[in-house]
This record gives C-alpha cells, structure tokens and sequence, in this order.
C-alpha cells in the first residue's frame, strides 16, 4: 500500500518461472503451517489450532449492504488442542459446525478495535470448521458506494485488521492459508478478488475464484461492481468502469515491461497474473495489493503517466509484503521499507537515476515532516502496537525511514553485493512471515561483516528514534534548481512568467508548491493560480500540494475547488491533512462543514482519522 505507485506487467514466460510455494526450513523465516511462537497482539489466533484453507460462499445484497456468508475452514491443530480461535467483529454468527456437527463456541467481550474473538470447540479428530454469519451493513472494511444514476459499487479494504468485518478469520499477517470462494451478485456487476478472476461478466451473477497461493487474511479481496476488463498483454490487464476503462488502458501502458523489470532486479513474479482494479475516489489509498489484482484509486489517472508509478510500489509488494509477509503489525516496516527501496530501484531501471532521486528526495522531505509531528517512540521501526490500532504505524517511519535504512546498507556494502542478499532472501524464505529480530539475524549472518553492522547501527536504526547520522544522503539536481528559483521568486528577484512552470515535472512542481512561504502576501500567493490555473489541474498531488498552501495562505478563493475535491476523493493520503490544515488555520466550521457533506462517501479508515481531527462526534 503506498501513495507513490507504479505499473508494471508481467512477461510473457512467467508461467515457466514460478517460485516454489514450499516454505523452506531455515532458522530464520517462519513456517505459516508450523510457526508457534509469535505473539500477535492484535489477534486471538493461537498457535495450536491454524487454518490451512478457506472456502467462502457468499451472497452479496447490494441493496441491504449485507453479505450473507459461510466461511468453511480446513485447519491443523496440534494433539490435545481444545479450540480454534477466531477474530470477529461485528459479525453476526448464526451456527458452528465442526466436521458437519453443530459445535459448541463462545464470543468474548467486545474489544475497542480488535471486536470479538470467537472460540470454537474441537476434538483431536476434527479437521474442518464452518461458520455460518452475516455481516454487518456498516462493516469497517467494505464500502457501498451509491451515487445517482449509477449501479452501485462494493469495495473491501482489510489492511490492517479489517478483515475480521467482513470474514471470520485467523486476522494476523502470520497465518497464511489458501482459498476458494462462490460468490453471487446481482447480474449486472462483476464481482472481482484477490484471486483467479474474470475478464467478463457472468450472465447468472455467479462467480467462482481460487487463490492457490498461501496469503494473510488481509490481502483477503472483493469488489463488486459495474467493471469491464482490457488486456494489456497475456498476463496483465486493467478492470475499470466504462467510463474510465480507456483512460486507464492507456495510462498502465507501460506495464508489461514494468513487471519485467521487476523480476530482473529480484525474480520471478509468483503470481501468474497481475491486473489492476480502479475503484471509485472513495478509495482511501494511493493502493493495495492484493495479490493478483491490485486495487487503485483513480486519483493516479492524470492522464499523462506522472502518477502511475505508484503500481511500482504495489507491484513490488508481490514480492516484499505478498510473498515474504511481516510477521505482527510491530514488524511493518519489514513490508513498507523493503517495498519502497525495490520500488525505487523500478523506476530507476526504467526512468534513470535522476527520476528516481527526484522521489528520493521527496520522501526524505515527508520524512523529515513525520519525524516532526511524532512522538519519539513512534519513530522506531520496530514498532510497539500492543493495546493500539495497528493503522497508527502506518506513516512515513514505516515506509520512508524503512527505505533509508536498506539504501544505507546498501552503499555501506555494494548495490551488487545487496542487489544478490534480497533476491536470495525473496527466494529464500518466499510464502513465509519473518520478524524483525528475524531479519537481523539474516542479515548479519548472510551479508554484513561485523565491522559493517557495528558502522550502520542496526539497533540505532531499528530501536532508536529518529534517524541516525549516517543515514544515506539524497541529492536531486532537479529539486536543488527548483529550491533556488522558489527562494528568488519569494524575493521578488523573478517573475511568474520566469518560473518554467509548463517545463517542470510533477515532482518539480510538488516540490515548488510544498516548500513556497505561506505568509507571503496573499496576492502573490494567489497569482501563482492566476498564471498557472492550478486550481484546475489534474495531477492530484500537484493539486493536493496546491490546496495545502492555500489553507496555510487563507487564500479562500480556491475552497469551493477544495470542497469538490473533498467531495471525489477519499484517499487518506489527501483527505486528513487538508482537513488537518483548515483545523489549524482557523477554518474549523469551514472543515466541519465540508465534512458533514462528504463523510458518508469516505471509506472508515479515512473516517476514523478525519473524526479524531475534527473532534466530529464533539461538535
């Protein structure tokens, strides 16, 4: 899951090259089948009794915005076990069979975040749980969106711990199972998963996946909606609805030979199929992804390319994330960093190094944005989530200070040297979970000298707040030209007309906007929009930086721009921190207002943020 994402797409000898789906013996990676010693906080699955496979039969009304559903699980559990734990939350749970017979279980006290655990009473004989439920119409992970003259679209979100509203199941990142499902929806939409998919519409509304590949319950997918499907090439392709389904064709053009790259840089893609959803605005991210069809907000489509590196990102994540998975939600850092870094080394192989520098040196101003507004002990990147929503580690520590500790390793030892240690390490430990601690012991057993590793700072990095002084340096050429003409401009030593505006790239033009004094006068702030009818732009992270400054500038001639933003995009990446800055500028009623209107059309992820923001249920 990023906000900066790139595509890619798969070649076409990837059928020949998959990757074993045995999890290899090593002291290091965790067996998802046999692994018993993890504690994961944020789930009740315990280590006895773990499933294996999942089929799901469900009916999705679309109408009531419940899905009636049956979660049929085969497990193992160990000699002696007395019960198999799952995570719940706001299910409705009808019956319980275990090997057909109804079974005794009991649901605990409600939880703040984490909901229900749900105990299921078994025998050493018993090999196969069902579990009969609805879901809630108000279940955290799925959205309905409805709009006027328009067929409804369903969407699930289950990263981090969302899952569990929608499916009961063994929600941590450490168990990894299989699946089947049968799904219905009403004929005039398709229904998509994380899985083997579709290309057309089913005429009855019946839909069959399969998933043969072992994933944590939060790459667990599903969309429904009024989507066609167009080919890249024989193993990527882009689902859209008709009215975008062109526009994103062609800007995932590039994405065959994207994948392509990816798999020189680290192996082979172990997948067989990568494909791209784009769902409604209301998506609260840049992506996921979900193995085999990574869902993406249309907030990427600007129509020239700039944007859609940030498939890169979830492309990546088959490798870092989908194939060797954090272990708890305390290791996070081990999917984002490693996610970003192979992310950046995409879109060097095939932009060039100052492209890739350009993003480098934004994420290092994110960061260092991040690192402001923390608190120390939540700039660790092993994190400490125990008694909190693990979405609270979901920033930029996780993803950019990640990156800057592998670059770091990375010069410290030879990017051919690091290049062969993490395509090993992909190959080596592929369809497995790994801990923090884990990956230390990898790394200093398989690629750092003593010496090195006392040089880095391995636990400075890791347990330490902050970043350490040898953090890898960045430099932009690009950025520092733009940097400087940004400082002449605010002294008045240019003119708008002297700023190479139609010249500049995204990045440079982010760049700019982020960075220019809010406190200048507010004509000239305002003359920026005069001469470059930003406002109207379609780059949204161009837009984004531009809104920011405006909140900041009290330049109010551009809100009722913003509302209609707010109103279309959910994104979180967006949507927090513009609320955020009219709350701190003085623009509470404004923000509360804008808020009251669009609520109702953002995912609860986005939701809970922006309500802590705004004190919503205080107002």
């Amino acid at each position: 899951m990023r906000k900066f994402i790139f595509l890619f797409a798969v070649c076409a000898t990837l059928a020949s090259c998959k990757i074993s789906e045995e999890v290899p013996s090593t002291p290091h990676s965790i067996n998802p089948m046999t692994t018993s010693k993890i504690f994961d906080p944020h789930s009740a699955a315990t280590s006895d009794a773990r499933v294996t496979h999942l089929h799901w039969t469900a009916n999705v009304n679309v109408e009531t915005h419940v899905i009636t559903a049956n979660a049929s699980y085969d497990f193992k559990a160990e000699k002696g076990a007395k019960q198999i734990s799952f995570d719940t939350k706001d299910l409705n749970i009808e019956w319980v069979k275990v090997n057909g017979r109804l079974a005794r279980y009991t649901l605990d006290e409600e939880k703040p975040f984490l909901g229900q655990a749900l105990h299921v009473e078994i025998r050493d004989i018993d090999n196969l749980v069902s579990i009969q439920y609805t879901t809630s119409p108000n279940a955290e992970a799925l959205l309905w969106v409805e709009k006027e003259n328009e067929l409804p679209f369903l969407f699930s979100q289950s990263q981090a711990i969302l899952a569990r509203t929608w499916i009961p199941c063994q929600d941590s990142p450490s168990v990894r199972f299989t699946y089947s499902a049968d799904v219905t929806v009403p004929k005039e939409l398709m229904a998509l998963m994380s899985a083997e998919n579709p290309q057309v519409k089913s005429p009855d509304g019946k839909y069959h996946f399969e998933m043969k590949q072992r994933i944590p319950s939060y790459l667990l997918a599903l969309a429904v909606g009024d989507v066609a499907f167009k080919s890249l090439s024989e193993n990527t392709g882009v689902y859209a609805t008709a009215d975008i389904l062109e526009l994103a064709f062609n800007e995932f053009s590039d994405m065959p030979g994207m994948v392509k790259a990816a798999e020189d840089l680290y192996g082979p893609y172990a997948w067989e199929r990568y494909d791209v959803l784009v769902l409604p605005g209301a998506f609260p991210f840049g992506g996921m992804e979900n193995p085999r069809l990574t869902f993406a907000t249309p907030t990427i489509l600007a129509g020239d390319k700039s944007l859609v590196s940030l498939i890169a990102h979830e492309l990546a994540h088959s490798w870092s994330g989908n194939l060797v998975t954090n272990a708890t939600w305390n290791d996070f850092w081990l999917n984002e960093g490693f996610t970003v870094y192979f992310e950046q080394r995409i879109m060097e192989s095939l932009f060039g190094k100052a492209k890739a520098e350009m993003l480098a040196t934004l994420a290092r101003q994110d960061l260092n944005a991040t690192l402001a507004e923390l608190p120390a002990e939540d700039t660790h990147l092993k994190l400490a989530l125990e008694n909190r929503n693990p979405d609270d580690g979901m920033n930029d520590i996780a993803y950019n200070k990640g990156y800057f500790f592998l670059r770091t390793i990375e010069e410290k030892v030879g990017r051919e040297k690091f290049d062969a240690f993490l395509k090993n390490y992909f190959q080596s430990h592929a369809f497995g979970v790994m801990t923090t601690e884990g990956f230390i012991d990898i790394l200093t057993a398989e690629l750092l000298t003593k010496e090195q590793a006392d040089e880095i700072g391995i636990d400075q990095w890791i347990y330490s707040a902050g970043l350490p002084a040898n953090t890898a340096v960045v430099q932009s050429a690009e950025l520092e030209k733009v940097d400087e003409l940004r400082l002449k401009w605010e002294a008045d030593e240019i003119t708008n007309k002297e700023l190479p505006w139609n010249n500049w790239s995204y990045q440079e033009r982010y760049r700019f906007l982020s960075n220019v004094n809010f406190n200048l006068s507010l004509s000239k702030i305002q003359s920026l929009d005069e001469s470059f009818h930003i406002s109207k732009i379609g780059n949204s992270e161009v837009l984004f930086a531009w809104f920011m400054l405006s909140i900041q500038a009290k330049n109010e001639a551009v809100f009722a721009d913003l509302a209609t933003f707010l109103e279309k995009v959910g994104r979180r990446k967006f949507v927090a921190p513009l609320y955020e800055a009219m709350e701190n500028s003085g623009y509470h009623v404004t923000a509360l207002s804008i808020y009251g209107h669009c609520r109702g059309n953002y995912h609860a992820v986005t939701q809970n943020t922006v309500d802590e923001t705004l004190h919503y249920f205080e107002k």
